[in-house]
């Protein structure tokens, strides 16, 4: 396991394990989180590609996966979905839970 992959799975332990606590239902609006995760993956996930095919970075093969989804190794792809989702799963959280102190 690389480095990388070990601190997305690590990220993404908890928001995961705690979307699915019953009083969040952070799960009762799959269309929205989708089309969050699908945005940035989108631009940002085409930014990436055209930056490595034009040589402006790359990703070392001793530090990623030899396998590539559109020339990118498959931990930055998984970035793009991981990250969004905990973010967006913080941001829910925290909104939910400042419901539950605020009266």
């Amino acid at each position: 396991m690389t480095q990388y992959l070990f601190v997305l799975l690590t990220s993404l332990c908890v928001p995961f394990l705690l979307s699915f606590y019953p009083p969040l239902r952070f799960y009762r609006k799959p269309g929205a989180l989708v089309a969050a995760i699908a945005a940035p993956l989108v631009i940002f996930g085409a930014w990436d590609v055209f930056a490595v095919w034009r040589g402006h970075w790359y990703f070392s093969s001793e530090a990623v996966f030899p396998a590539r989804i559109l020339n990118l190794p498959v931990e930055e792809a998984l970035f793009f979905v991981v990250i969004p989702f905990c973010c967006i799963f913080t941001w829910e959280a925290l909104l939910f839970f400042k419901k539950k102190v605020r009266p």
